[in-house]
């Protein structure tokens, strides 16, 4: 089984019509193990949240898009620590990323696992890391 760190940018994917395709990946979840940090359920919970409020779908399909993500094989990560956030800015200011991009890029990481992920800084910041960067 594969496994590998699932990026909010791709799971949001599979679930709004007019994102970048992620097809493949969802694809991959039949028989993968994809692990987020724990803010990962905090970022999907909202952007789900924007995106009603901008009207981009519906109440239903946001709940809909949940038992989606909630039917698949994700695992949230412990939460970390102050230590660990002390050990995450120097990756953030390295790779000029936002701290919650570099959550995800941390865990792969730590992990030894590949990095699934649609959003480019993330993504060239993962390569030069020496991680993997999964195909959409």
């Amino acid at each position: 089984m594969i496994r590998f760190v699932l990026d909010a940018s791709v799971a949001l994917a599979w679930c709004f019509e007019d994102e970048i395709a992620a097809d493949g990946l969802l694809s991959l979840m039949i028989s993968a193990e994809a692990l987020v940090p724990s803010i990962w359920p905090v970022e999907i919970g909202n952007a789900l949240l924007v995106a009603e409020r901008r009207r981009r779908i519906t109440a239903t399909a946001a709940a809909r898009h949940l038992a989606l993500l909630g039917s698949l094989n994700i695992q949230i990560a412990p939460a970390p620590s102050l230590a660990w956030i002390g050990d995450l800015l120097p990756l953030a200011r390295r790779r000029n990323l936002a701290l919650y991009d570099a959550c995800y890029l941390s865990l792969a990481s730590r992990e030894h696992i590949p990095l699934a992920t649609i959003d480019a800084a993330l993504g060239r910041a993962a390569r030069l890391e020496g991680v993997t960067v999964l195909k959409a």
